[in-house]
Parts: structure tokens; C-alpha cells; sequence
């Protein structure tokens, strides 16, 4: 079944923006997540757990917290100030069981490592067991139609890591022909920014709730070239 994502006369950005919040940076040391350049565009940034270990005083706000160390270990540790809005992770497509079976106090993003064959059934197992399944780089346009026919209709989202805008163009393109009932594969490969910036800002905040975030380098950057595509 497709959801109807009506196209309109584009609406100033607000709250239900395409790109709002959309668009996360990594960090491998806590302190520079907290000079980091913001903009609408930014979600909360993604730091290192490893890195706010032995930060006391140091206060970060919301962020996503990258589990490249054992869970455990920040419990009750000096650390960093941070609200956890989720936790991520990667893992080979043979321990998934593990990392459904992990439990954190924030929902949990995990990025399969696996390749096109076992995609989409990555991202199955990970929705059956209500973690959120992360969308790597370098699939092709099939291996992700396949996974996003897997979470266009699920619960949990997904998030994605993307090298520029115009991987991120693709990925929103994707996700609204999912929702739509559209070719996916189409989409993907050739994404129509003007379609997508004539969604009212109901249907775009209908995608968002399927799309979390994005990681990417520099989003201030990539957001103001997608703003010149008029994606807001």
C-alpha cells in the first residue's frame, strides 16, 4: 500500500522541513562536536563514545553517541554532560542477534556491514527486532530500493551515511517513491530536487518520520547546496 505524498506551492521552512535537523556530522573527539557549525539543516552531531570517557564539565546537549566501545563501560564512569537522542553502531551481518539483543537507554541505530545480497534482509531482521537499520555507503540502487521497501512501512525509521549532497538528494528522492508506491530504483538514480521541493510540508514531515538522519561531513555545507535546490 503506498501513502499519498501530495506535491503543493512549497511553504516557508519550519518544523516540518525536508531538510530540518536532518543532516549529522561524526566526531572522534567530544570537545569538538561542542564548536561544531550549526545550522537548521544539523542534527544533533555523532561522537565517539570512547571520546567523552574522563570529560567531566563538559556539557554537549542532545547528540548520538557512536558505540565504539563496550556499552557498559560509560555506565557510572566520569564522562561527559550529553543527552543521548540514540545510539549507533556497525556490525557484520553474522552478530545482529547481538546487537538487537543489546539494550541502551536510547533507541538504537545499527549500520549492517554486508553486502547487496543480504541488505534488505539486515534491515528486516533489525525492524522484527525494533532497532533502527542504518543505511550504508556504497550500495547500489537495487540493493537500497530492496531496503527501503523493507522500512517504508515500518515503525522504527532508518538513517543513512551519504559522501555529498547528491547522495543525500538520492536518498530523500528514494524514500518519498517508497512511501509514494513510486520506482524506487528510478528515483535513486535520477532524483528530481524539484519534486522534491514542491512537497507540502505534511507530506515532508511524513518522510521524516521515516528518514531520522543522515550523516554526512560538513552538513553546513551540503544543506546550503541543497537549500539552492530549493529544498526548503
Amino acid at each position: 500500500m503506498s501513502i499519498d505524498l501530495p506535491l503543493g506551492i512549497p511553504r516557508p521552512a519550519g518544523p516540518e522541513s525536508l531538510l530540518s535537523a536532518l543532516l549529522s556530522e561524526r566526531f572522534t573527539q567530544a570537545d569538538e562536536a561542542r564548536t561544531a557549525k550549526t545550522a537548521s539543516v544539523c542534527g544533533p552531531p555523532i561522537v565517539s563514545a570512547a571520546s567523552l570517557l574522563g570529560q567531566d564539565g563538559l556539557e554537549l546537549g542532545k547528540i548520538v553517541v557512536d558505540l565504539d566501545l563496550d556499552p557498559t563501560k560509560l555506565r557510572g564512569a566520569p564522562q561527559a554532560a550529553y543527552e543521548a537522542v540514540r545510539y549507533q553502531l556497525d556490525c557484520p551481518a553474522d552478530d545482529l542477534g547481538d546487537a538487537i539483543a543489546l539494550r541502551v537507554p536510547s533507541p538504537l541505530a545499527v549500520y549492517p556491514t554486508t553486502g547487496d545480497p543480504g541488505l534488505a534482509d539486515a534491515a528486516r531482521a533489525l525492524v522484527d527486532g525494533g532497532k533502527i537499520p542504518g543505511l550504508g555507503r556504497g550500495y547500489s540502487a537495487s540493493a537500497i530500493a530492496d531496503f527501503l521497501s523493507v522500512l517504508a512501512h515500518a515503525d522504527t525509521g532508518f538513517v543513512a551515511r551519504a559522501d555529498n549532497p547528491s547522495e543525500v538528494l538520492s536518498i530523500l528522492a528514494g524514500t518519498v517513491a517508497s512511501l509514494r508506491g513510486d520506482d524506487v530504483r528510478r528515483a535513486l538514480e535520477s532524483p528530481n530536487a524539484a519534486s522534491l521541493a514542491s512537497l507540502i510540508p505534511e507530506a515532508a514531515s511524513a518522510v521524516r518520520e521515516v528518514l531520522i538522519g543522515i550523516e554526512v561531513a560538513a552538513p553546513v555545507d551540503v544543506g546550503a547546496q541543497l537549500n539552492a535546490l530549493g529544498l526548503t
